[in-house]
């Protein structure tokens, strides 16, 4: 079982100041991620246009086949690794934000859009989504994907971790004073439901945010293997399948459960 190294990156810092520019730094990225020997590149929530949209989200919103996914595929292609990315989706009237993965081919591998809306920005500017669990294979592991708030609920990831959920791509965009969620809710949740969460933030100031960075991976045995700071960042960890089975083997919170008792969760 050969570990998949990935790259979680941070960045750019505040505001981009078009698409180009999150395309220029993506590239840049990719370069040095592939470099690394990393086979799979992460960005943060809404990467591709920047979190801070104000009431221009569905006028920078686009398909999940649009110009910025073309642009992202020739990227992964050119640099031989999957890649997955924020964005603003259109789909007809709806817009969703979403995050897309790719394969190192430039093909969709899944496409996610939140569940879970955080303040009145994003209920005020996105449709919610309605697919609790989207999954993909990769690298010899079942991905799944959730975005920011999505993860602070315990529901949403047990959710993925009985469908098999391995390693759990969580794109955000945590403000600050909330560093209580990548310090200690995100290594709690990898524990509780046994897989790795990787955990992308974005960083710098946006309008009225300032984003708190701290970018992590997360292992099943709770612990953390790799941490960004404050500022803009590329990080690198391995994800072990047979670390996730051992602590699985040891962990057995998933067989243990007694769902007959949980009927008032639902």
């Amino acid at each position: 079982m050969t570990p998949l190294r990935i790259a979680l990156y941070q960045g750019p810092s505040g505001v981009p100041a078009s698409t180009a520019d999150s395309l220029h730094s993506l590239a840049s990225a990719a370069r040095r991620a592939a470099e690394a020997g990393a086979r799979l590149l992460l960005t943060n929530e809404l990467y591709l246009t920047g979190y801070a949209l104000g009431d221009t989200a569905a006028d920078r919103a686009e398909p999940a086949d649009g110009p910025g996914a073309e642009a992202v595929a020739e990227i992964a292609a050119e640099h031989g690794l999957a890649i997955g990315y924020g964005y603003p989706e259109r789909d007809g009237e709806a817009v969703y934000n979403s995050f897309q993965l790719l394969g190192p081919d430039g093909a969709a591998l899944a496409n996610y859009r939140k569940t879970h809306l955080f303040g009145a920005y994003e209920t005020g500017s996105f449709r919610p989504g309605d697919e609790a669990v989207v999954q993909a294979d990769f690298g010899g592991l079942r991905l799944g994907i959730l975005i920011c708030y999505d993860v602070e609920f315990p529901e949403t990831v047990r959710a993925h971790a009985l469908a098999g959920t391995e390693l759990l791509l969580t794109p955000t965009a945590l403000m600050r004073p909330y560093e209580i969620v990548p310090q200690t809710i995100v290594p709690a949740r990898a524990w509780e439901s046994q897989l790795y969460i990787a955990y992308v933030n974005r960083c710098g100031e946006e309008g009225d945010f300032t984003f708190a960075g701290l970018s992590c991976l997360a292992a099943p045995d709770g612990t953390v293997r790799a941490r960004a700071g404050a500022g803009e960042d590329l990080i690198f960890a391995d994800v072990d399948p047979g670390l996730l089975k051992a602590s699985r083997a040891e962990t057995t919170y998933l067989g243990d459960r007694r769902p007959e008792l949980y009927s008032a969760l639902v």
